[in-house]
């Protein structure tokens, strides 16, 4: 049987198994600890709730092997059968018990939701402020695409709409914002595979302090049309010559353009480094099994713990 205690012994298979260091889980078990009581007495009185408060079945793990097992899932993706083998327990009791930990690990996590609500001006009233949250006022923004199952199966329509021509799969998209730093400031919710990531930024755009850049890849051409006054750096494009012009090759770019692509490149690799990180939790690099509904609580939490390796700790300023 898989334990907190028996896998902690070896501190190497303890970061193989769960993506970080066993000081690093003890900081986020702390807190969870911290606010568990208070957590379960809202549980178990919510209105809806049909027995009684103290009523049902006890949980079989204690709360550090259950934050345990959430982690080993994340980062693993392993099934629920071999998670049962894995924590001895029944498989209905494997994702239910991950479902109910999970919103109290969202809560104790830094989220990007939790930082973006304190980037606004109005809030970061000085320079110092702002480089504080953006080293050297500049931000990065990608998207990131996950496979999904071709759901649902008997309406064509919404199969349409997640399939994504560019991974000839059905995915979804998940857009990030991140300092030079690496540390997630922005995500939005997940969008269907089909969208384009500038329409993805034009609906569900940051909320950034004016002084800072925000670097976009090749697949945000055109954001300076409906945003003429954002301050950005945007990679320079062959263009074609247009109707009438069939066959024709596009102009090369000029030798100070290319400079500025790879420059720009060389910047913006620590948003690929980002979601690299992202996707060593398993979860979020394959397939995705599991309901879309529960997708964005996914992503929040595996935000929160690349986040938190690079602050350091639980909390947000």
């Amino acid at each position: 049987m898989l334990s907190y205690a028996r896998l902690s012994k070896s501190p190497s298979n303890f970061r193989s198994f769960i993506g970080m260091d066993v000081s690093e889980f003890d900081s986020i078990y702390e807190e969870i600890e911290s606010r568990y009581n208070e957590f379960e007495k809202k549980r178990r009185s919510r209105p809806e709730r049909q027995r009684s408060v103290g009523g049902g079945h006890p949980f079989k793990l204690p709360v550090r092997d259950r934050l345990l097992m959430l982690l080993v899932y994340y980062r693993l993706y392993a099934t629920s059968i071999l998670v049962r083998y894995l924590f001895d327990l029944d498989q209905s009791n494997v994702l239910k018990d991950i479902r109910m930990l999970e919103r109290l690990v969202k809560e104790s996590l830094p989220l990007p939701d939790k930082i973006h609500k304190k980037l606004p001006a109005r809030r970061l009233r000085t320079v110092e402020e702002v480089e504080e949250y953006f080293p050297g006022f500049k931000a990065f923004i990608d998207s990131t695409e996950q496979e999904i199952p071709p759901r649902p199966k008997k309406d064509a329509k919404k199969r349409k709409t997640h399939y994504s021509g560019k991974k000839r799969k059905h995915t979804v998209k998940t857009q990030l914002t991140v300092n030079s730093k690496g540390l997630i400031v922005h995500k939005t919710n997940h969008a269907r595979g089909r969208r384009h990531d500038l329409e993805i930024y034009r609906k569900h755009h940051p909320s950034l302090p004016k002084e800072v850049e925000q670097d976009f890849d090749r697949g945000y051409d055109g954001v300076k049309k409906y945003f003429p006054d954002l301050k950005c750096a945007i990679p320079f494009k062959r263009r074609g010559h247009g109707r009438g012009h069939r066959g024709e090759k596009a102009d090369d770019l000029t030798p100070e353009q290319k400079r500025f692509n790879r420059e720009l490149s060389k910047e913006r690799v620590v948003v690929e480094h980002t979601i690299s990180r992202l996707k060593k939790f398993h979860i979020m690099a394959y397939e995705f099994r599991n309901r879309l509904k529960h997708y964005d609580v996914m992503t929040d939490i595996v935000s929160g713990l690349v986040n938190f390796r690079i602050l350091g700790t639980v909390t947000v300023k």
